[in-house]
């Protein structure tokens, strides 16, 4: 029996002050860092999530210690071994970061996950671990399941990978890099979508004194050890975007608490993207406040680096004054699902007028009418009828337990957001 969540309608502006569990992208960063380094580390607030959850799974399936402690994850390095089975479920942090962490174990480490993980891209990855020295078993699929033959050891050097794709390629690679034999000096073929994600991960890797310097066509990473270090967790930022979204589309005022003030999560643009469409974005002591205006603006922005933004952004678009342009988005199509043809049928859904480019979407808003939306299994598209459903009485969701990913009680959240009871049947 499929889930089906009737999204509450708000005609009235919302007032609130919503506090976020961890950031996905740190704690997953944090996670294989702390396995690799010379010593036990505490992570503090770390996101329990689906994703985070498996890749602490994945990292105890070979060999490393990860146990709770209260709120916090402590993290002890152990020996690395095979055999062993990692589920990734659909999360490419756990697709692309594990491997190269398998790469450095005693036996063969075999990674597989929901059946749609089996269609994002991964020879970026594949390409760039057998150039490194390592033996991975794909049946020249350049996707999971596939198997990493561990000897204990990897050789790095010069590598050159393709990661137009997916900037995790480049993180993944990244994060193991100075426990190689001889480092990594890792070129890229192209561009790279996401760039703050590696940015990241470069400046999580100097936190734990791994010595880092960008070259012409990439990264050099020195061998050496990974420094242990108790981590505290920022609050997730694109996890943020549909709450603080929700203060556009109801004329209202919504608080993030705890926005740091120095951060390369990509879901730090918001502070630039949603002023752009009419928002009022105000750091108090509290954190971030987005007061909406009297109309949502159009937008027009490569989306680029913030692509997790898109679906949030998108359905605002569709609930704009005029029409919308977002570019720079082509590599969604590999993610949970394809997100531009998600979008596509979602905003039609609701009256929207949607025209796919190469690498976008122009959206053009037109009579709104209830629908039941898909969530295509992805946490985003969830949020995104939330959103839609704010301004348009009779929305529905399909699966909205697919917010587990990255945010297992965004309902709950999302009606406290509200003041209203979660509202969710067969």
């Amino acid at each position: 029996m499929v889930e089906v969540w009737r999204t509450p309608h708000r005609s009235t502006p919302v007032d609130a002050v919503v506090t976020l569990p961890g950031s996905k992208s740190i704690t997953a960063r944090a996670l294989v860092l702390a396995a690799l380094a010379d010593g036990p580390s505490r992570l503090v607030r770390p996101l329990r999530a689906r994703d985070t959850d498996l890749m602490a799974a994945g990292l105890r399936a070979i060999g490393v210690q990860v146990t709770e402690d209260g709120a916090d994850w402590l993290v002890t390095p152990g020996e690395l071994r095979g055999p062993a089975d990692v589920d990734a479920g659909l999360a490419g942090t756990v697709l692309r970061f594990l491997p190269p962490v398998a790469a450095l174990a005693t036996g063969p480490v075999r990674l597989d996950g929901d059946p749609r993980l089996h269609d994002r891209p991964n020879a970026g990855l594949i390409a760039g671990l057998r150039a490194a020295g390592v033996q991975v078993e794909d049946g020249g699929r350049g996707r999971a399941p596939f198997t990493v033959h561990g000897t204990g050891t990897v050789r790095g050097g010069a590598v050159t990978v393709d990661a137009s794709e997916s900037s995790q390629v480049v993180s993944g690679l990244l994060l193991a890099a100075a426990r190689f034999e001889q480092g990594l000096d890792l070129a890229l073929t192209g561009g790279v979508p996401s760039m703050p994600h590696v940015q990241m991960t470069v400046r999580t890797l100097g936190e734990h004194g791994v010595a880092v310097t960008s070259t012409e066509r990439g990264w050099r990473v020195a061998p050496g050890p990974i420094a242990a270090l108790d981590r505290v967790i920022e609050p997730d930022l694109s996890n943020a975007a549909p709450f603080l979204a929700a203060a556009l589309v109801t004329g209202g005022r919504v608080t993030v608490r705890d926005w740091p003030t120095d951060t390369t999560q990509p879901g730090a643009q918001l502070d630039r993207l949603l002023p752009a469409m009419g928002a009022e974005v105000l750091r108090t002591a509290d954190g971030l406040r987005v007061t909406g205006g009297p109309r949502i603006a159009p937008l027009e922005a490569d989306l680029g680096d913030v692509g997790e933004l898109t679906p949030v952004l998108a359905a605002l678009c569709a609930l704009a004054d005029g029409p919308s342009r977002l570019t720079g988005i082509g590599h969604l199509r590999g993610h949970e699902t394809d997100r531009l043809q998600a979008l596509d049928e979602v905003l039609t859904a609701v009256g929207a007028e949607v025209e796919q480019l190469p690498d976008g979407l122009v959206i053009t808003p037109g009579p709104r009418r209830p629908a039941r939306l898909d969530s295509y299994a992805d946490h985003r598209m969830v949020h995104a009828a939330a959103l839609l459903g704010l301004a348009i009485d009779g929305v529905e969701a399909t699966d909205p337990g697919a917010v587990a990913k990255t945010l297992p009680d965004f309902l709950e959240r999302w009606a406290g957001l509200l003041g209203e009871p979660v509202g969710a049947g067969a």
